[in-house]
């Protein structure tokens, strides 16, 4: 697939969200992604130029996913020249224990490089860069940020072993920053094959991405697996959906107020209506 002609190919494949965990690790967690993937890293990281002549993706390797799996986070996982990790994950459904768990992975990462008689100075700092298709930090005003172990009274920092970076994409400026990270979030949170192809068009590195994404979409195995995983979730959003309204009916049974039962279930005020 050539760039020039994009648009006509975006055209005969259906469309897939790269924020799905699966499609995201097929474009960034494979070998063949990985200049994208620098691309992207620089974009997030200031790290020195040495550190990405060699990026080693650490599992190169995907799992058959199919509607059997269990739906779940597929990270990516990569290290530097000098040994740094970095462990990028995507997040597309909001979590009440998300930060923790992020900080809980990074600590992990840490602890596996311990060995008893080894020196702690030997090991080598963890980056985890967190993408979210919701708004993570309601308290903070930009779409990046960079987390840090440090003094909150001095803003002196404690020690950089462990950095913690999240993308929000909700909070993307609609113009331009003059960041790559902005089209590199853009083309994450693209919700349409006309948005592919106006970033294909206007950025090269992105480019190259988009027809990347064009090739897995047109690929018949991967485009049955990301069937069947968009099916899978279907059947889990309706099943927790029943689920609601079986208990709403019961609140309804037991004369609890309709806005009670809204508010507690996270139901529309439509469907509780129609279960009197």
């Amino acid at each position: 697939m050539d760039v020039n002609n994009i648009q006509e190919d975006l055209a005969e494949i259906d469309f897939f969200s790269p924020t799905d965990d699966y499609m995201f690790k097929l474009l960034f967690g494979t070998e063949q992604g990985v200049e994208q993937l620098t691309d992207f890293l620089k974009s997030v990281l200031k790290l020195s130029a040495e550190e990405y002549e060699q990026i080693t993706i650490v599992d190169p390797h995907l799992l058959r996913m199919n509607k059997e799996d269990k739906l779940g986070i597929l990270d990516v996982t990569v290290r530097t020249k000098s040994g740094r990790l970095i462990d990028v994950e995507i997040q597309v459904k909001p979590s009440p224990e998300l930060r923790e768990r992020v900080a809980f992975y990074g600590a992990k990462m840490l602890s596996r490089q311990a060995k008893a008689g080894k020196d702690f100075i030997k090991i080598k700092p963890v980056i985890v860069v967190l993408i979210t298709s919701h708004v993570l930090a309601p308290e903070e005003p930009k779409y990046h940020n960079r987390n840090l172990i440090c003094n909150p009274d001095t803003g002196v920092i404690f020690t950089d072993i462990l950095e913690i970076h999240t993308i929000e994409l909700p909070k993307i400026p609609i113009t331009e920053d003059d960041t790559q990270l902005w089209w590199w979030a853009k083309f994450l949170s693209a919700q349409s094959k006309e948005e592919m192809d106006m970033l294909a068009q206007q950025n090269q590195q992105v480019g190259k991405a988009v027809v990347r994404y064009m090739e897995l979409s047109a690929d018949e195995q991967t485009r049955m697996i990301m069937e069947s995983r968009q099916k899978l979730e279907w059947d889990n959003m309706a099943r927790e959906k029943a689920r609601l309204l079986e208990a709403a009916k019961n609140f309804l049974d037991m004369k609890l107020p309709v806005e009670q039962i809204v508010k507690g279930l996270g139901l529309p005020l439509e469907d509780v209506l129609a279960l009197q």
